[in-house]
């Protein structure tokens, strides 16, 4: 072989590897080693994870009718007083005790003997013996808003001014007590024995019910 044609064979050759070596491979342009199917396969067979269950919401505990903060009561937040009705005869016991000699006044005592409560309205109303007419009213009532509340075994009080006297009256040893219910309730009147009580004209009044014997006998 000549020395021409060895050089060809030889550049030839040297060629070949130079471009072997610096030309990139399938792998390398893709940018590394190509997954294999297995491993996708692997990555997307991956169980997500379960979310968890969410939480029962805990059950409402205002009552129904009533709204949050509010009250079942009035404006005011108390109860209506409206079942508590006027004090009767039938409701009560009934006394008159001598308080005064000299005018023959007499202290006058109701007690609730029921078993509810009950309302002693304004003043009682009073007559005397066999007379006609009735004392007359001393001093201003209370409302029935306002009105002496007696629960079971309470007392209430008025003061009856008796008079001298004046050689116009005359004198009685009873009276008979009705209370003030505000209605035409028929009642049977409660009475007291009161010795020598001397009854004349625009003498003989009665104050309401109080809830103590020193106002009934100062008022």
């Amino acid at each position: 072989m000549s020395t021409v044609r060895r050089a060809v064979v030889v550049l030839t050759v040297v060629s070949a590897f130079a471009l072997t070596a610096c030309g990139p491979t399938e792998d390398d342009a893709s940018g590394g080693a190509p997954a294999t199917p297995a491993a996708s396969a692997s990555k997307s067979a991956k169980p997500s994870k379960p979310s968890a269950p969410s939480k029962p919401s805990a059950p409402s505990t205002t009552p129904s009718g009533a709204a949050a903060g509010g009250s079942s009561g009035g404006d005011d937040g108390s109860s209506a007083d409206y079942d508590v009705f006027p004090c009767s005869t039938y409701d009560v016991t009934f006394t008159a005790s001598l308080a005064e000699p000299t005018t023959s006044s007499y202290l006058l005592k109701v007690t609730n003997k029921g078993t509810k409560a009950c309302r002693a309205l304004g003043h009682p109303i009073v007559t005397f013996g066999d007379l006609d007419g009735q004392a007359t009213e001393r001093g201003e009532a209370p409302g029935i808003e306002d009105a002496l509340r007696l629960e079971p075994g309470e007392t209430a009080y008025a003061g009856l001014m008796g008079g001298a006297d004046d050689g116009k009256g005359t004198t009685v040893d009873s009276i008979a007590m009705t209370m003030n219910t505000e209605s035409d309730l028929e009642q049977t009147p409660l009475t007291a024995t009161t010795p020598a009580l001397y009854v004349s004209p625009d003498i003989n009044s009665v104050t309401p019910w109080v809830n103590n014997a020193e106002d009934a006998l100062s008022l």
